[in-house]
């Protein structure tokens, strides 16, 4: 979480799924660094979770299912650890492949247990969990919408190191401030413009759901293309990401919220670069600094290139695949970000 409250409710998601979801029991409780990467909790503090008033729901396909609010002080910064019991077959569950924390499972009902009883999950996908809403005196949310550079790939599981959260801790320690929530809507490999198979919907279809439809969003940073161009070897026209962008301008406008646009970070030597591809990339970049379209610029590319090879990641900051940053990198990338006109 990126900031805490004293009350809170958890979104269920059957999008994905092919069947209706029968959900037995479910539990929450926050969880200590310290116990990070393991499935421990404290049972005593685990508290159930109501849909309606009962303690199972059953989710129809596509849909997704906002629990009862939950009385639950959570602290800035905190994790939590989120117990589903399923008491039959589910199906194919709705999931975030990307997750970057560690999951378990265990076999019947383990939703008030200490954990010994809950083995890793291979991987590190989040099932089911479309979202948490906390109640709190923050009055409102920044949603930075984007693939895999803002999903986190190859960042440290059980970390929270993505530059999202980066960006959480930014907002956290400034001093006596504390307005604005963080939510992290990146997907591996998402597209502007096609749908991807488990890396979602494209972002032009996910757009309303995933922007739009977080509870209490005053604004969004659009960081999505890459994918597109690199995929494309840089058969994309700039035009076309250049037009769903300003669709996205518009219909977050509408909505309220303002809108600050987000460079491309370099790709020079990742396995789909291209030399069309960088010129696709930097004219989409181009445009983004110079239109004067959004209410403001995060500039990724300024952030984390090399300045003698502008094409290219700083060594420092890049994973090894030309394609996405380390740790530092996403740090640079937090740091990039004009704290006074995000929080204005």
């Amino acid at each position: 979480m990126s900031v805490g409250g004293s009350e809170l409710r958890l979104r269920l998601s059957n999008v994905y799924g092919t069947s209706p979801l029968k959900v037995g029991k479910v539990t929450v409780t926050p969880r200590s660094d310290a116990l990070a990467g393991t499935p421990t909790v404290d049972p005593d503090k685990l508290v159930p979770v109501a849909f309606g008033g009962r303690s199972s729901v059953t989710i129809p396909v596509g849909v997704e299912w906002v629990s009862d609010p939950v009385r639950l002080d959570v602290p800035d910064d905190t994790d939590l650890v989120i117990s589903t019991y399923f008491p039959g077959p589910t199906g194919p569950l709705t999931q975030h492949p990307a997750g970057y924390a560690t999951g378990f499972s265990a076999a019947g009902d383990q939703t008030g247990s200490a954990g010994t009883a809950y083995a890793a999950i291979p991987g590190m996908a989040r099932y089911v969990i479309e979202g948490v809403d906390v109640k709190s005196r923050v009055r409102g949310s920044v949603v930075l919408f984007g693939d895999s550079i803002t999903d986190g790939v190859v960042s440290p599981v059980d970390k929270n190191l993505r530059y999202p959260d980066q960006l959480a801790d930014r907002l956290l320690a400034l001093p006596g401030w504390r307005e604005l929530g963080v939510l992290n809507a990146g997907i591996s490999g998402n597209r502007l413009l096609a749908n991807a198979g488990t890396a979602g919907d494209s972002a032009l279809a996910r757009f309303d759901r995933d922007v739009l439809g977080q509870t209490a969003a005053r604004s969004v940073v659009l960081l999505e293309g890459i994918n597109d161009i690199g995929n494309s070897r840089g058969a994309t026209d700039p035009a076309d990401l250049i037009a769903v962008h300003r669709h996205f301008i518009q219909r977050a406008r509408e909505a309220g919220l303002k809108v600050f646009g987000a460079t491309l970070t370099p790709y020079e030597g990742a396995g789909y670069y291209s030399v069309e591809g960088e010129a696709d990339r930097q004219a989409l970049n181009h445009w983004i600094r110079t239109s004067g379209e959004y209410d403001g610029v995060v500039d990724f590319d300024r952030a984390v290139r090399d300045p003698q090879q502008p094409g290219r990641m700083l060594p420092a900051y890049d994973v090894g695949d030309h394609l996405h940053p380390n740790a530092e990198g996403f740090k640079a990338m937090a740091a990039a970000f004009d704290l006074a006109a995000l929080t204005r």
